[in-house]
């Protein structure tokens, strides 16, 4: 199909960007395009203007922040997965940025544009809620600070307000005693992922003491595995606490599985995730 008609400005700064997305009712940020613009061909989304912010360089960043890591919102996967700081000190964001789409869509596609798009399908949405990250907004009225647990709120809706845009990822640095994992499976090469697990152990003794656990596909956005998560603090063993990991969700049934057959292999690649997670 052909997209409706729609007007297109582009950003000469953050500012800008924020203003036009102001003038204008059902405007739309575009970075690199791969998600809004096939929602555009089929029209699942009509906006009235595109205000493209791919040249903003200064929101294309991976820094120190103090225990930190900063992120701006126009990094993208390739950026991402190739980082020296990121493989320091938060791995799992660097690995998982390489298994998103294919080498087209990781040179062109941004953090900022896959979380701010909110689809409970994406990779990284799991490993952020994982990694208890925080994601800055920018509006007309200065920024604000949302943490991850509260930035997604349901299928491609998350708390950006219309006027605002995302600037900045904020991470924790992992520490010496923290293992990590993502898993996901697919049933072709670059599909989305029809389940996917992020886990993020924290070691004592030879075990595990925590852990946080970020699912993929398991419901309208994704989700943190809180019972799992429970269990594992009590001092359940991996396999009890993976028993547990879909406890709480409530997967789709698709052409890819049925909600039954999610809840089992959640649970299947949980288990997985957490043993390499503790091993690494």
């Amino acid at each position: 199909m052909i997209p409706a008609t729609f007007d297109y400005e582009v950003a000469e700064s953050p500012e800008h960007a924020i203003a036009l997305l102001g003038d204008q009712e059902e405007a739309k940020l575009l970075a690199g395009g791969h998600s809004l613009l096939p929602a555009m061909k089929i029209r699942l989304a009509r906006p009235s203007l595109l205000v493209d912010v791919g040249r903003l360089t200064e929101l294309s960043y991976i820094r120190e922040d103090g225990d930190r890591i900063a992120i701006g919102a126009l990094t993208r996967h390739r950026d991402l997965h190739e980082d020296d700081l990121l493989k320091e000190h938060c791995p799992i964001v660097a690995y998982a940025a390489g298994l998103i789409g294919d080498p087209q869509v990781r040179h062109r596609g941004t953090i900022g544009g896959t979380l701010a798009h909110g689809d409970p399908a994406s990779d990284l949405p799991a490993v952020i809620l994982a990694l208890d990250g925080e994601l800055v907004v920018r509006g007309a009225d200065g920024e604000r600070t949302i943490p991850a647990g509260e930035f997604f709120e349901g299928v491609f809706q998350t708390a950006i307000a219309p006027a605002e845009m995302l600037v900045e990822v904020r991470l924790p640095k992992l520490g010496s005693q923290a293992g990590w994992s993502y898993l996901k499976l697919t049933r072709r090469a670059q599909d989305w992922a029809t389940v996917a697990v992020a886990a993020v152990v924290q070691r004592s003794n030879g075990s595990i003491g925590q852990a946080s656990i970020g699912l993929t596909n398991m419901g309208a956005t994704s989700l943190r595995a809180a019972t799992a998560e429970d269990a594992i603090a009590g001092g359940a063993a991996i396999e009890e606490a993976a028993a547990l990991i879909a406890q709480g969700t409530d997967p789709p049934s698709d052409q890819l599985a049925s909600a039954d057959f999610r809840r089992h292999l959640i649970g299947v690649i949980g288990r997985r995730a957490l043993e390499e997670a503790a091993s690494r």
